[in-house]
């Protein structure tokens, strides 16, 4: 008899571990940890790009990618302040210089559903990389003839001077932090239900105050911030506004 009830005993046990495991995976299924893969392309105004995604649960999916920012470019007129070797008079005149967008970063996101039958989602992460935000170049004849003279000349960005190399050029710009945090919202899914799906997002890279930078000698700090375009974005521009448009497949 006792015999009979061991082994009744053993056989529940057996067959609760059996239906525990079965539960278990079956509820691991339902949940989607890292059960299926979607690839995206993107673009707005992080440039275009393409990412991979995988669901971690019911409510999150993690996204990670790459962005290239093309070569926009634009001109403008900065204030260029020359240093005689005679009188160290300041002189101020103006150099027409070329900005330049370009730049790749990549990027590590996280999507919160926080109804997942909804494709309503939050999202945070950080975007690494394409730590150049505006790049600026400029070349003068006239300022490279008066620096073989021995003036000194530079381009007035922000509370900086980028100085003039002995050729004419001048070569810099405003860069930011190598990461940056992301926080945004967005409607669409990461990885979608059926085979194709659409998403858009919107948010900001936050990076704080742009720094200046010289590829063309040492910066000289100036007595006056300077008034053109590159110091109203160092001013005005701590965070860097995303809105992406996003076409993804289900691989898996």
């Amino acid at each position: 008899m006792k015999m009979k009830l061991k082994r009744l005993v053993v056989i529940g046990m057996l067959w609760a571990l059996y239906a525990l495991n079965a539960t278990v995976v079956a509820q691991s299924s339902e949940s989607g940890f890292f059960n299926s893969l979607a690839v995206g392309v993107n673009v707005g105004s992080t440039g275009v790009g393409f990412d991979v995604a995988t669901p971690v649960g019911r409510f999150l999916a993690v996204r990670a990618g790459a962005e290239f920012m093309p070569n926009i470019n634009f001109h403008t007129d900065v204030d260029v302040d020359v240093v005689t070797s005679v009188s160290s008079a300041t002189n101020v005149s103006s150099l027409e210089v070329e900005g330049a967008l370009k730049r790749v970063s990549g990027d590590l996101l996280v999507n919160l559903y926080p109804i997942p039958s909804v494709g309503f989602f939050v999202c945070a992460g950080a975007y690494f990389g394409g730590e150049e935000l505006i790049k600026v170049k400029g070349h003068s004849a006239e300022l490279a003839e008066m620096i073989e003279q021995g003036s000194h000349a530079g381009i007035e960005i922000g509370d900086y001077s980028i100085p003039v190399d002995q050729n004419g050029n001048v070569m810099g710009g405003l860069k930011v932090s190598k990461v940056r945090p992301y926080v945004g919202l967005g409607f669409g899914r990461a990885v979608p239900n059926s085979r194709l799906g659409f998403m858009v997002d919107l948010g900001v890279q936050i990076h704080g105050t742009p720094e200046v930078y010289s590829d063309s000698g040492d910066l000289r700090k100036l007595a006056q911030e300077a008034d053109n375009d590159f110091t109203k974005v160092i001013d005005k521009l701590k965070v860097y506004p995303v809105l992406k448009f996003r076409l993804c497949g289900k691989i898996f």
